[in-house]
């Protein structure tokens, strides 16, 4: 009887210590540098004890079937944008918060607090919000040359070579404004005219594909291509340290204006954890050195006093009431994503 009960006590035992060093961990699935990868886990680790995995994905699309191909149970936070927000709810891929759990939350700006994607924060909390614009290298295009979005899909309009975004709400919405149409269009024709376009401008010279965000930016720096349709924060790491030689720009049609939230996964293995990261990512200095990191603008209103005084007054960061007036939000288009789908079908099969 002893035996059995040293033998108890032992396998009680290792399995705390086994559930003890699964607290100790958090496994983050987010877009990549969307933050100072080596310190910011760091600062979480020494303020919670917490070690931090990242792992990394390109699009929301390719999260969202991560997710759905057995990533659930693999990753305790993960970072989509506004639109998808609801399908990842309506396919029970996320868990309602508790919002006891994250007092901070108070620390959200007013049109963040409840957002028309997720009424009353019930599955998401904002973690950074921006654009979509043109990176561009000066010595190569002319300002003048890129206040429209002529420059991408005018072959007579052209200045350089040119990447597209691999984001189909993104690159569509665009191509439908450059043709005077809704960004969120489901017309049919319409879609169909805009697919046209972009199979016509990728089949240009100057055209050299489609790229994500980082990579685009990322050949622009390394002179592979003259311009690329990009977030604005990955530009303007850049832009900000040589403004002489890169710019942003929202072209005059418009662009899209975007939320990036953090949210916990269904059957996330360390929901301690990951209430502790969005909790502390809402701090206010937290949150600003992140925004301070990433030139992406916070939804955290108790941050702006901690904000560099650069990125405020840069209209590539927080955009001018003018340019405001131009961007669109992606909307969740229900059942016609089916129809959005097959236009960026043919576009990325022609």
């Amino acid at each position: 009887m002893k035996k059995l009960m040293l033998l108890v006590t032992a396998a009680m035992i290792l399995l705390s210590g086994t559930a003890w060093c699964g607290s100790g961990e958090l496994t983050i699935f987010a877009w990549s540098e969307y933050m100072d990868e080596v310190n910011f886990p760091k600062e979480f680790e020494k303020a919670t004890g917490i070690k931090v995995n990242l792992h990394f994905y390109e699009s929301n699309e390719e999260m969202a079937a991560k997710l759905q191909a057995g990533g659930l149970g693999l990753y305790d936070i993960i970072i989509p944008s506004d639109y998808i927000v609801p399908s990842l709810i309506h396919l029970n891929l996320l868990t309602p918060l508790d919002h006891s759990k994250i007092p901070n939350l108070k620390n959200l700006g007013k049109k963040f607090a409840s957002p028309d994607f997720d009424p009353g924060n019930k599955y998401s909390v904002g973690w950074q919000w921006g654009t979509v614009g043109l990176m561009y290298n000066k010595q190569k295009i002319s300002k003048a040359d890129v206040q429209s979005w002529s420059v991408v899909y005018d072959p007579k309009k052209e200045a350089g070579t040119f990447y597209m975004m691999d984001n189909v709400r993104e690159t569509l919405g665009i191509t439908l404004l450059y043709l005077g149409y809704d960004f969120n269009s489901t017309n049919i024709k319409e879609l169909k005219e805009a697919a046209d376009l972009l199979v016509a401008t990728k089949k240009r010279e100057a055209c050299l594909g489609f790229k994500g965000g980082v990579g685009g930016k990322n050949d622009v720096i390394s002179g592979i291509a003259a311009a690329a349709v990009v977030y604005n924060g990955d530009s303007i790491q850049t832009v900000s340290k040589e403004p002489e030689k890169y710019g942003f720009i929202i072209p005059k049609e418009g662009s899209t204006i975007w939320i990036d939230n953090m949210c916990i996964p269904a059957n996330a293995p360390n929901l301690d954890a990951a209430y502790k990261w969005i909790n502390w990512v809402l701090d206010p200095k937290v949150g600003a050195s992140l925004s301070n990191y990433n030139h992406f603008a916070t939804p955290n209103e108790a941050a702006i006093p901690y904000l560099s005084k650069e990125d405020l007054n840069n209209s590539g960061v927080w955009p001018t009431p003018e340019i405001i007036k131009t961007l669109h939000y992606v909307k969740d288009l229900g059942k016609d994503n089916k129809i959005v789908d097959q236009a960026w079908t043919r576009v990325k099969s022609h």
